[in-house]
This record gives C-alpha cells, sequence and structure tokens, in this order.
C-alpha cells in the first residue's frame, strides 16, 4: 500500500559541508507499515508513495513527542500526535555529478 505524494510533506533541501539532506513528514496511517527496528531501503520508501531523485538514503527516524493542542474547562487536555518524519540525505558530491548530467542530458536535445 502506498499513499499519494500529496499524502507527505517534504521539506526543503537544506546541507552542510558534506551533505544535502531533506525530511519526509509520513502520514499516521503509513507509520504502522514502516519497520520499527531499522532504517530503510530506498525500495522499501518508496514502496510507501515516497518521491525523490535517485541518491537519498534514509539516515534517521524523528519521532516528534506529544504536544497540547488545546486543553478544555475542567482541565481536560487533548494531545495532538505530529506524523513521523524520515530524514534522508545524500553526499553533495552526488548532487553536483546529477546536476551536471542533467545539464547534458538537457544540451543533448537541443
Amino acid at each position: 500500500m502506498s499513499a499519494s505524494p500529496r499524502d507527505f510533506y517534504y521539506s526543503s533541501k537544506y546541507n552542510d559541508d558534506k551533505y544535502e539532506y531533506r525530511h519526509v513528514h509520513v502520514p499516521k496511517d503509513l507509520v504502522e507499515l514502516m519497520p520499527k527496528d531499522r532504517l530503510m531501503s530506498e525500495k522499501e520508501w518508496r514502496s510507501l508513495g515516497i518521491q525523490q531523485s535517485q541518491g537519498w538514503v534514509h539516515y534517521m527516524i524523528h519521532n516528534p513527542e506529544r504536544h497540547v493542542c488545546y486543553s478544555v474547562p475542567f482541565k481536560k487536555i487533548f494531545f495532538c500526535c505530529s506524523s513521523t518524519i524520515l530524514l534522508f540525505r545524500r553526499p553533495l558530491k552526488d548532487v553536483i555529478v546529477c546536476a551536471e548530467n542533467n545539464e547534458n542530458d538537457k544540451e543533448e536535445m537541443n
């Protein structure tokens, strides 16, 4: 079972001196399909419906803590549970090579 790409939230890309990063919020109904004890291979995260260009590696899972949405009279508190966030990265050198290949492909088409 996979979700529509619009069911995921994809962050903007950001980087340090070694890697390009992005994170993806996974819909709650798909979290139960994810392995609990390890990171996912590209085939696994793609089968959930996550769509990204090649070279991204799943390197961390972040499960945000519950936070209070609002309270009602008599101190009844309702919690909202945020979605699970998968963190991905790829070496910057791969990004440069991928961009160069895309430019070469465009030039060959013209």
